[in-house]
């Protein structure tokens, strides 16, 4: 199990209020809520092995580079709030990793790299087990397949408790994509949709059923790179190939930008097999009185043991 551990504790600090808080008072909604999803996780999932993966970079200068825009619309907001909003998360992640290392939970970064990076290059070099990602973000979409281990998405956009499993035929089947290369297929079909939260302006006037047509008639971004500059290609509708031709300047960056690098320097802090008890369990204690993590951290030791 590959965890997409900022989309956890990001979905808990905005689903949990704030008047969670340490005996001191500091707020500590999105550690509670981050120990509780992964408890839960662990419980109804059983996975003998998990990593909690992790940004070292959420804006990597090489994904910057080939599209300035790449989130870049984060960056202005978080300058013009810095003075208005009073951070409240960023003090919280140290003690949650603070809590996976006393639990001995392994967690994974890769330099210049972000978490999906890390997942990426994890599970596609997985040549032993089934794998799940868990996320909140349908850009990991890209990552399923069959063969050499399955390759699985648990996605909790809608929360834990409603959480949907994809793997190439759902991927295929929601989005009219071919089943083959369902993953794949969708990273090409999102970098032709766009995507406002990542600053990816995507091809104006192609939607998700336009590109999902043209991936699956033609392939990927760079076979239709390939079908434009051939005038006896009639698999691009001449109404589509004007668009392309427009926007030919991002298509030839896009694809470094959306899809992962499975080739991410991945290091990990531990052995990934998921521990029964807790390495450290006094620290644990220490933890759970120090931040008031009660129940939480129950809920985490018994879904360890």
């Amino acid at each position: 199990m590959l965890l997409d551990s900022a989309s956890l504790w990001f979905r808990a600090f905005y689903a949990l209020p704030e008047s969670m808080t340490a005996p001191d008072g500091t707020p500590v909604n999105a550690v509670r809520g981050f120990a509780d999803m992964v408890a839960k996780i662990i419980t109804d999932r059983r996975p003998s092995r998990f990593v909690a993966c992790l940004d070292a970079d959420w804006r990597p200068a090489f994904r910057v580079e080939a599209l300035p825009s790449y989130k870049a619309h984060r960056v202005a907001e978080a300058e013009e709030n810095a003075e208005e909003v009073p951070d409240t998360l960023t003090p919280q992640v140290p003690v949650i990793l603070e809590l996976l290392d006393a639990m001995g939970i392994a967690t994974a970064e890769a330099a210049g790299y972000e978490a999906d990076d890390v997942i990426g290059a994890l599970a596609t070099a997985e040549d032993r087990d089934p794998v799940e990602v868990v996320t909140g973000d349908r850009d990991l979409f890209q990552l399923v397949r069959e063969e050499p281990t399955p390759v699985r998405v648990m996605y909790t956009g809608k929360g834990i408790a409603k959480a949907e499993f994809f793997g190439p035929e759902e991927l295929a089947a929601r989005y009219n994509l071919p089943v083959d290369r369902a993953g794949p297929a969708y990273a090409d079909m999102a970098a032709l949709r766009g995507d406002p939260s990542d600053g990816l302006p995507g091809v104006a006037g192609i939607g998700e059923k336009t590109a999902a047509g043209l991936i699956t008639a033609v392939g990927s971004v760079e076979d239709l790179l390939a079908a434009l500059d051939d005038p006896a290609d009639t698999r691009i509708p001449t109404r589509s190939r004007g668009k392309l031709e427009a926007a030919r300047d991002y298509l030839l960056v896009a694809p470094k930008v959306v899809r992962v690098a499975v080739d991410a320097p991945v290091s990990l802090d531990r052995d990934d097999v998921l521990p029964s008890a807790p390495v450290d369990l006094d620290r644990v204690r220490a933890l759970q009185e120090q931040w008031g993590l009660s129940r939480s951290v129950d809920r985490l030791l018994a879904a360890l043991g």
